[in-house]
């Protein structure tokens, strides 16, 4: 099967799963809301599909991440049965074995983020930007961990306007002052222990690791930039 043919097949799946959950979802409004952002990173990642392929690895882990979301968009994340599902499997509350008295599967989903998404944004960099050596371990985590922030900015600004029950269904929090940070740092474990997984596969395989890290964090350039950069720029001309 051909990586294009792949991407189809997921595509495929993916849009089945969107289709049986968009149907009677615990909360309409909620479900729109939740939906906005998955469906405009789908549409992103068809129209560039051409001009940036992806690896299957990628948009494997992005085809989970977005199975997950769906499937707290249609219960809302508060509400996902996924307790009441451990229990029909095993006969054992899950929550009562790990002593929790909340639902967990937001947390959940917020440690597969960076888990399942650190991964296509480093292929992004290493493609796009052609970073190397730390800076490609470094900066998918440090944008993982910015995209979280900002999703719970957008969360916020979002509960804020709406306000009621709509704005309490979209947070999520179940009376959690800590809610957010909680999330966040979540998010950015998962980017860790991606990254790290990621580095130790490359350290086993790459032979010129070691030298490649050396080299990213070396001075390129010694010259300093800001009134630097200017007075040279001026001196240059246009």
């Amino acid at each position: 099967m051909s990586r294009s043919q792949y991407t189809l097949l997921l595509l495929g799946l993916f849009a089945i799963l969107w289709i049986a959950l968009a149907i009677s979802p615990t909360d309409r409004a909620d479900w729109l809301l939740e939906n906005a952002l998955s469906l405009a990173g789908v549409a992103l990642l068809v129209a560039t599909r051409n001009l940036l392929p992806l690896s299957r690895i990628s948009y494997t882990t992005i085809f989970v991440f977005l199975c997950l979301h769906t499937v707290g968009a249609h219960y809302t994340y508060s509400e996902v049965p996924y307790d009441q599902a451990f229990s029909n499997l095993t006969g054992h509350s899950l929550n009562e074995a790990m002593g929790w008295e909340r639902n967990h599967f937001d947390r959940f989903v917020h440690f597969s983020y960076g888990l399942l998404l650190a991964y296509p944004i480093r292929e992004m960099f290493l493609r796009v930007a052609q970073v190397r050596g730390f800076w490609g371990y470094f900066l998918p985590l440090d944008l993982t961990m910015s995209t979280s922030m900002l999703y719970e900015l957008i969360e916020w600004g979002a509960a804020a306007s709406l306000g009621g029950e709509l704005g309490v269904a979209y947070l999520g929090t179940q009376g959690d002052v800590w809610d957010a940070q909680k999330d966040m740092a979540l998010a950015s474990l998962g980017a860790l222990a991606c990254m790290c997984v990621t580095a130790i596969v490359n350290m086993s395989m790459q032979r010129d690791f070691t030298r490649e890290w050396i080299d990213s964090l070396r001075v390129k350039d010694p010259r300093p930039l800001g009134e630097e950069a200017i007075r040279r720029m001026r001196q240059s001309g246009p």
